[in-house]
């Protein structure tokens, strides 16, 4: 028997109702067969027509998102857009220019949410009920140096402050340029939070040395050259030379750090 317009059938109103108390924001039609204990083509059935009733609007092929008694129009269905995450995602997590806005790295606003995910990535630009997402692939080795955090019913992990850096350091497209790269680095060195040690534990882990050559020259300019950070990075240097920016090219070679800056960053020794 088919659902009458919910606000015409007690029954339907009753059944999405337990639907949104036990699924939460988001659902599958998986999850609507189980709580509702129906097939999952009555299930699929019963979602498009409280889709056309404007109860529920759907994100991507087989997922949904219950839209809010106050909102205005469908396109409103979503209150907190990292509860997407996990559902499009897997195993993934919000890092990047996202996740400096999180901890209080920035002042800057991004558009944008970076994730990065475990699951192979076909587009790096993806939008879901306009939501657009930045997605890197992070193999499960290097998704650590994470946090749960709670967004309403939903677990969400987010990169901590280091990690934050450190991700940064290794692709600095992910942290919306070098330049603001090196305002985050500024500001996460001066919180309370800052360690050393596991800058350079993460960077260990993650294995890609162009990090340990960044973060020494940036360390030596903002934090002197006797901090023991900057001692730890060049023992961790491997052979040949990195792009501070790989988006900009350097045409100045800073020998002791293997990198090439950009002569209007350069900063430290210079070699042409």
């Amino acid at each position: 028997m088919q659902d009458a317009p919910i606000g015409k059938s007690s029954l339907a109103r009753t059944r999405v109702s337990q639907l949104i108390r036990e699924a939460g924001e988001l659902f599958t039609v998986a999850d609507v067969a189980r709580i509702l204990k129906v097939s999952s083509v009555e299930a699929a059935r019963s979602l498009s027509r409280w889709r056309k009733q404007g109860w529920f609007v759907r994100i991507k092929r087989g997922l949904y998102a219950s839209v809010p008694i106050e909102a205005e129009t469908s396109e409103q269905a979503l209150e907190d857009a990292w509860t997407l995450v996990p559902k499009l995602f897997g195993t993934a997590y919000i890092g990047g220019w996202s996740a400096t806005e999180y901890w209080d790295l920035t002042e800057q606003i991004f558009r944008d949410i970076c994730v990065f995910s475990a699951q192979p990535i076909g587009r790096r630009k993806q939008n879901f009920h306009n939501i657009p997402f930045i997605v890197i692939h992070a193999p499960f080795e290097k998704q650590f140096g994470t946090k749960p955090i709670w967004r309403k019913e939903t677990k969400v992990l987010v990169s901590d402050p280091a990690k934050t850096i450190v991700d940064m350091l290794s692709n600095p497209v992910v942290g919306g340029g070098i330049q603001h790269v090196i305002d985050c680095l500024r500001r996460y060195f001066e919180r309370a939070d800052f360690k050393s040690d596991l800058l350079l534990n993460y960077g260990d882990r993650l294995g890609n040395r162009a990090v340990f050559k960044r973060l020494g020259y940036l360390s030596s300019q903002i934090l002197g050259e006797e901090h023991p950070l900057v001692a730890a990075c060049a023992l961790r240097l491997s052979k040949g030379n990195a792009q501070l920016d790989p988006s900009l090219k350097g045409d100045v070679l800073i020998t002791r750090w293997r990198l090439f800056v950009h002569s209007s960053m350069a900063l430290g020794e210079r070699n042409p």
